[in-house]
């Protein structure tokens, strides 16, 4: 059966368009707003209710994508030739292993926490406004009503 996230990437292509310059005045470049994206799912709060629907962004998984924004960056330069040489990580040089002791805690001790904070916290704040964006797009083009429905199917 079709998730009903599966019936709007056509409209979040559009809110994507829309959304650009809330992404360009925010300290988020394109591809790390991209990176935030995949970490952020999709969900109606009470579908079946017409005026307490609401379209959520769930960003439990934002912590896990926030300490790999900076080296996203990063990657386009390091192609061949570039930083590590071909399929490199990029970056720092601390490839999959480094990966591991951050994962762990086990990373040089960073000073960046209160920025990965601040990051995080305007990372919500962001995708708490596409949501809200692309509830209003749903809105205004008449599909609101089908997606909370197909959202409240797949929810049984």
């Amino acid at each position: 059966m079709e998730h009903w996230t599966d019936r709007i990437v056509g409209d979040r292509m559009t809110v994507d368009q829309q959304f650009t310059d809330r992404v360009e005045s925010s300290p988020f470049s394109r591809q790390q707003w991209g990176l935030v994206m995949t970490a952020i799912e999709f969900e109606i709060e009470n579908p079946t209710d017409d005026e307490a629907a609401r379209l959520v962004a769930d960003t439990t998984a934002l912590p896990s994508v926030i300490p790999e924004l900076d080296s996203v960056d990063e990657h386009p330069m390091a192609g061949p030739g570039g930083p590590g040489g071909p399929g490199s990580r990029g970056g720092g040089g601390d490839g999959v292993l480094g990966g591991i002791k951050d994962a762990l805690g086990l990373g040089g001790g960073s000073d960046d926490d209160g920025l990965d904070e601040e990051r995080l916290a305007t990372a919500e704040r962001l995708a708490d406004e596409y949501a809200s964006e692309l509830q209003t797009h749903l809105e205004e083009t008449g599909r609101w009503s089908t997606v909370r429905a197909a959202a409240a199917e797949s929810d049984q």
